[in-house]
C-alpha cells in the first residue's frame, strides 16, 4: 500500500466514524425531544440510525455518555448563536436582549434539551463543561458592552440566573400569564436596570 493510499484509507474512516457519530447524536436528539432522556437507549439510537447494534457501543460507552455529547451539542449550538450576536452591528442592550432571549428559546423549543443542559450530570461532562464555559464567556462579553469589563462577570451571573429561573418557571407552567409577564418583559427589565444599577455601584 502506497503512502497515499494508506492516508487515503485513514481518512475514508475517520469520515465514515463521524459520520456515523452524527446520525447517532441525530438519532438520540429525535428521541430525547420526542420523550426526554429516558427515550433515549443505545438500541434505539442505532436502530433509528440505521447501524448495527454493536455501532452505539464504539461512540460511546453508555447511555449517560451519548447524553453529555448531546447536552455539549446544545451548549455549542447556543455559543454560535451568541457568537452571531456578539458580532452584529447594534447597540449593547439589544445585543444582550437577543442573547437572553435566545437562551429562553431553547427552552421553549427543545425543553428537555433545555433541562439536559443544565442537569447535574451523570456522566462524563467534560465536554459537555467545555462547551458551557466558552457559551458562557461570549455571554458575558455581551454583558460587559453595557456594563463594561469590571463587573461583566457579577453582572452576567445575574441575567444568566434570573434568565435560567424564569424559563425553568415557564417551562413548568407557573409562568401564568394572566398573573406573571412573560420572560421576554423580565428580560427588558432587567436590562433597563443594567445602566442604572452600574452606575449606583461605580459611584457607592
Amino acid at each position: 500500500m502506497t503512502s497515499s493510499t494508506y492516508c487515503w484509507t485513514v481518512s475514508t474512516r475517520a469520515e465514515t466514524a463521524a459520520a456515523t457519530r452524527r446520525a447517532l447524536l441525530d438519532a438520540a436528539e429525535v428521541l430525547l425531544d420526542a420523550g426526554g432522556p429516558d427515550a433515549v437507549t443505545l438500541r434505539e439510537v442505532g436502530a433509528r440510525a440505521g447501524v448495527s447494534r454493536s455501532a452505539p457501543y464504539r461512540h460511546f460507552a453508555d447511555k449517560e455518555s451519548l447524553l453529555m455529547a448531546i447536552a455539549a451539542g446544545g451548549w455549542n449550538e447556543l455559543g454560535d448563536s451568541l457568537q452571531m450576536i456578539a458580532s452584529m452591528d447594534t447597540v449593547a442592550e439589544s445585543r444582550l436582549r437577543r442573547a437572553l432571549i435566545a437562551l429562553v428559546s431553547v427552552g421553549r423549543r427543545r425543553p428537555h434539551l433545555y433541562r439536559l443542559m443544565f442537569a447535574t450530570p451523570s456522566g462524563d461532562p467534560a465536554a459537555a463543561v467545555r462547551a458551557a464555559l466558552h457559551t458562557q464567556e461570549l455571554f458575558v462579553h455581551i454583558v460587559a458592552g453595557v456594563v463594561g469589563d469590571e463587573r461583566a462577570w457579577s453582572y452576567a451571573g445575574m441575567l444568566l440566573t434570573s434568565a435560567h429561573g424564569v424559563t425553568d418557571l415557564e417551562l413548568s407552567g407557573h409562568l401564568v400569564e394572566d398573573k406573571w409577564p412573560r420572560a421576554e418583559a423580565v428580560v427588558d427589565l432587567l436590562i433597563g436596570l443594567l445602566p442604572e444599577a452600574a452606575h449606583a455601584a461605580e459611584n457607592g
